[in-house]
């Protein structure tokens, strides 16, 4: 069984037990999140495809830590004008495990 849903923008492909990081999320370490932009799910092979979303359907998302992404390094410059800047990004993501999948 497995899920297509949304959240932070961008969508996932979810089964049970999976652990993934997406866009942070509002919540503590230990709390459950209910996801219910689902798109499209599978049960016994069988695939319901929502327009945009299934009815009833939901995903429970249980945090499990908060971090910081790899550090990725902005330069920008222009030739001859002595022109220099050099900026740092880490993006923030929640660390998340797939609880349920309910259809």
């Amino acid at each position: 069984m497995f899920a297509i849903i949304e959240t932070g923008g961008k969508q996932y492909k979810v089964q049970q037990g999976d652990v993934l990081k997406v866009e942070k999320l509002e919540a503590n370490p230990g709390d459950v999140v209910e996801i219910d932009r689902v798109f499209a799910v599978s049960k016994d092979g069988e695939l319901k495809v929502g327009a945009p979303t299934v009815e009833g359907a939901k995903v429970l998302l249980k945090v499990e830590d908060h971090g910081k992404g790899k550090k990725i390094i902005i330069f920008k410059y222009k030739p001859k004008k002595n022109y220099r800047r050099k900026q740092g990004h880490r993006q923030a993501f929640t660390q998340v495990r797939v609880e349920a999948i309910q259809a």
